[in-house]
């Protein structure tokens, strides 16, 4: 990578102070796109799902507990996998943590994978998270809400992120819901791809220093990423 350039701190104000602007141009147009998320419609999910939780099986209205929102993230870990996606272990390990403070806010966060509830807990547990986890238990979910392709196979056809195209078995994501005053339960929003780096802080701090993600060149741009547990241990 090139280096910035080396100024006097006069023009190094100059320089930042115009790029403030843009920043604040970002902050507004940031701002506004997301009223507009909130403005979507929504749909109502009428299909009963039922999912293996640590003290039972929970419906998707049980997942809400006693909050009026609920935000999935889709945690890529298939039905015969031994591990978690590497990917989606270094976004959890930034939301980890955050449900106390969505819960202040009436918002429950759960991730949802395929893989068997004793698989997951396992998994859970080596990695040192405290967030809920729950399986699918072969109910669809993945496969509803575009994050599952079996046999990489999409029958509805909208396939990854909108593109019609599929590109794995399992792919990650986030899905919103809310829960109405009748108590029904709608789908108000889901984001995959690019969408999921709002979710990744230590994404959003290398961004801000003069390397970036310093990801060009890499055979793919997470191909330096290791599980938390690996870093040392894996080249």
């Amino acid at each position: 990578m090139t280096n910035p350039k080396i100024v006097s701190r006069e023009d190094w104000l100059e320089a930042r102070k115009a790029f403030l602007a843009k920043e604040k141009a970002f902050t507004r147009e940031r701002d506004a796109l997301a009223a507009a998320r909130r403005d979507l419609p929504m749909i109502i999910v009428d299909k009963d799902y039922v999912f293996d939780a640590p003290d039972g099986q929970k419906t998707l209205a049980d997942l809400f507990g006693p909050h009026r929102q609920l935000l999935v993230y889709h945690f890529m870990f298939g039905e015969t996998w031994e591990e978690g996606c590497p990917s989606c272990s270094f976004w959890a390990d930034n939301y980890d943590g955050l449900d106390v403070h969505l819960a202040a806010r009436d918002t429950a966060l759960v991730s949802i994978s395929n893989a068997p509830l004793q698989r997951l807990v396992a998994y859970k547990n080596r990695m040192g998270w405290s967030f809920d986890w729950v399986s699918t238990a072969g109910n669809g979910f993945g496969e509803d809400f575009g994050v599952t392709f079996p046999d990489k196979q999409d029958p509805a056809g909208e396939g990854y992120n909108f593109t019609g195209r599929v590109f794995g078995e399992e792919m990650p994501g986030v899905s919103a819901f809310l829960k109405l005053d009748d108590g029904r339960i709608a789908h108000t929003y889901s984001t995959y791809g690019r969408g999921l780096d709002m979710l990744n802080m230590a994404y959003n701090l290398l961004d801000l220093t003069a390397m970036g993600r310093h990801e060009d060149g890499l055979p793919w741009p997470m191909a330096w990423l290791r599980r938390r547990d690996r870093y040392g241990v894996e080249g």
